[in-house]
């Protein structure tokens, strides 16, 4: 619904919207939110489910929505000029799909094990620890037994895992000494050092470059 309205909320704290021309929407999970031409997503304010709203006949020949949630705080929306109302099922969304998700990253690079250095061989993908699988287990050039933990962004929480992964596979006697490899498009500067601290390599991945094709950003050179 786009809307002339104000807006009160009233709750642990109160909030006023003075009357402007607003989007109100209203969706099947229940939720209620109050938007201006601006902002991008954020609302002005809004209710999360579960709530429920009523209602009123207003003052003056407004239109009165109490939304209420289980806390009992409401969102009291007064509306004085409806300019377009409409309803529409969406139906069930299928939700996001990613170009470039960490799965397809450890596809590829499987694919693409030469990527990590020359010699290098693949072991399996998803390999099962007793905390969950490694991304990859690769070998050297000299056959030794390495780690590969993958991720879109890398920060200090992957490497904390990969960490784990190491602690345990390096008492197995048919794989220690395992060394690590955290790779990721973009690492933060503050896991990579905590892993050069550990003795982990890190490595950046070129996503386009694995996928065999040209990077659309403009180069000097």
């Amino acid at each position: 619904m786009i809307a002339s309205c104000h807006v009160d909320y009233v709750g642990r704290l109160t909030a006023h919207l003075p009357k402007a021309r607003r989007l109100l929407l209203v969706k099947s999970d229940g939720s209620v939110s109050i938007h201006a031409d601006d902002r991008a997503y954020k609302p002005l304010n809004w209710m999360s489910p579960p709530c429920w709203l009523v209602e009123n006949d207003g003052e003056e020949g407004t239109q009165l929505w109490v939304v209420t949630n289980k806390a009992g705080e409401e969102l009291r929306i007064t509306i004085h000029e409806v300019e377009h109302d409409s309803s529409h099922e969406l139906g069930v969304d299928p939700g996001l799909i990613k170009d470039g998700v960490e799965s397809h990253l450890q596809e590829l690079l499987a694919e693409h094990v030469e990527t990590l250095g020359p010699g290098y061989t693949l072991v399996r993908r998803e390999y099962m620890t007793a905390i969950g699988p490694v991304d990859l287990l690769v070998r050297d050039a000299d056959g030794a037994s390495v780690a590969v933990e993958i991720k879109r962004r890398g920060e200090i929480d992957g490497v904390e895992q990969l960490t784990r992964y190491l602690e345990l596979m390096n008492r197995d006697p048919l794989l220690a000494p395992v060394t690590g490899v955290f790779a990721a498009q973009q690492i933060k500067p503050q896991a990579r050092t905590l892993a050069e601290d550990r003795g982990i390599r890190c490595l950046t991945l070129d996503y386009d470059a694995l996928r065999g094709t040209e990077s659309t950003e403009f180069r000097l050179f």
